[in-house]
C-alpha cells in the first residue's frame, strides 16, 4: 500500500493557483457539504474554533472522499499537537504567529522524524493506515505541506529569513493579526496593512517561494491569484452561512 500523493504542494510545486476554503464550522457533517464543491484545498482551523482531534477527524474523513486536500492550523507551533495531527494523517500543516526564523525552524522540526527533526515514531497510525503502508517513514516528508504563517510586522522583517528554511512549502500572510500590529485591528484590508505586505511578497515571489493568505472578499482573492499569489482561501464556511441566511431572511422580509 502506497501513500495518497498529495495534490495540494504538488500543485504548489507546480506554479498552478490552489483555491481554498476555510473550514470553521468543526464538524464533519458540515464538511461533508462542502468537499464535493471541488476546491482545490481546505484550511481545517483548530486555531480560532472549537474543533478538537475528533472534529478533525471527521472533517478529514469527510473530505477525504474528495478531491480537496484538507491542511490544519493547529492551534499553536507546539511539537506534540503537530505530532498528534501528523498522526491521525494531515496531508498539510499551517503554523500560526511565526515571528523568527528559530519558531520556523522549529515548526519544520516538528513534522520530521530525527535526526533532521523531531517528531515521534509510531507505526500503527491512522496515516500509515495501520502500518499497511511500508514506506511512509521514507516518504510522508515529500507528502506532507509545511506552510508558515506571518501575521505581525516582526514576521514580516523576518520573512525572507523563515522563507529560506528547508522544508518550507509555502508562506502565509494574516492581515488580520498585522492590522492589529499596526494599530489597525478589524481592518485587514486597510491599505496599510497591505503596503507593509506587498513589499515582502514581491521579494518572496521573486525567489519561488507560494504564497497564500484567506480573504472574505472573493474579488480581492482573485486580484491576489492575479497579482502571483499561490494558494488562496476566498471564504469561510461559517461566514457563507451567515452570510446567505442573512440575505436570504431580508430577501424574503423584503417582498412580503
Amino acid at each position: 500500500m502506497e501513500l495518497t500523493p498529495n495534490q495540494f504542494k504538488r500543485g504548489l510545486q507546480a506554479g498552478q493557483k490552489q483555491i481554498g476554503l476555510w473550514i470553521t464550522l468543526s464538524n464533519a457533517f458540515a464538511a461533508e457539504v462542502v468537499a464535493p464543491t471541488g476546491f482545490d484545498w481546505a484550511m481545517i482551523d483548530m486555531e480560532h474554533s472549537p474543533g478538537d482531534y475528533f472534529s478533525v477527524l471527521g472533517q478529514l474523513q469527510a473530505f477525504a472522499a474528495s478531491d480537496t486536500t484538507a491542511i490544519v492550523r493547529p492551534e499553536w507551533n507546539n511539537p506534540v499537537v503537530v505530532k498528534r495531527l501528523l498522526d491521525l494523517g494531515v496531508p498539510g500543516l499551517l503554523f500560526p504567529m511565526i515571528n523568527t526564523e528559530e519558531e520556523a525552524r522549529k515548526a519544520v522540526a516538528a513534522t520530521q522524524y530525527a535526526p533532521k527533526g523531531n517528531r515521534g515514531l509510531s507505526v500503527a497510525t491512522r496515516a500509515t493506515k495501520f502500518g499497511r503502508i511500508k514506506s511512509y517513514i521514507q516518504n510522508i516528508e515529500d507528502e506532507t505541506a509545511v506552510l508558515l504563517q506571518i501575521e505581525s510586522v516582526e514576521g514580516l522583517k523576518n520573512a525572507e529569513a523563515i522563507a529560506a528554511i528547508d522544508g518550507v512549502d509555502g508562506i502565509f500572510f494574516g492581515p488580520g493579526d498585522i492590522a492589529a500590529d499596526l494599530g489597525l485591528a478589524g481592518q485587514p484590508a486597510h491599505p496599510d496593512v497591505w503596503g507593509k505586505i506587498w513589499p515582502v511578497a514581491e521579494a518572496l515571489m521573486s525567489k519561488g517561494m507560494p504564497l497564500g493568505t484567506l480573504t472574505t472578499n472573493s474579488n480581492f482573492g482573485i486580484e491576489l491569484f492575479n497579482k502571483g499569489f499561490s494558494f488562496v482561501a476566498c471564504g469561510s464556511d461559517a461566514a457563507l452561512l451567515a452570510k446567505h441566511s442573512d440575505a436570504l431572511l431580508a430577501k424574503v422580509k423584503s417582498e412580503i
